[in-house]
């Protein structure tokens, strides 16, 4: 695990959302990939998906950058809610 990777994809969700106590990060390892899979109160998945999903979409994009960087794969996954 990265914890660099995993403080960056916490910072970013903590701040983006209205329950910042109710974020979960968790990792798994899965086919070579590292799965950052991200939890937040109900109210706020709307707010972590962004309008047509673009706020994910830049996560997902800062994590490609990253992954460029480390030569791995970080994948970000938003599970429904707790």
């Amino acid at each position: 695990m990265n914890r660099k990777v995993l403080e960056l994809v916490s910072f970013i969700t903590v701040n983006l959302v209205e329950h910042p106590e109710a974020v979960v990060v968790e990792t798994e390892e899965r086919d070579g990939e590292e799965i950052f899979r991200v939890r937040v109160h109900p109210d706020d998945r709307g707010r972590l998906l962004g309008r047509e999903g673009r706020t994910a979409r830049a996560v997902r994009t800062l994590l490609q950058a990253v992954s460029a960087r480390d030569d791995r794969r970080y994948m970000l996954e938003i599970a429904d809610g707790e």
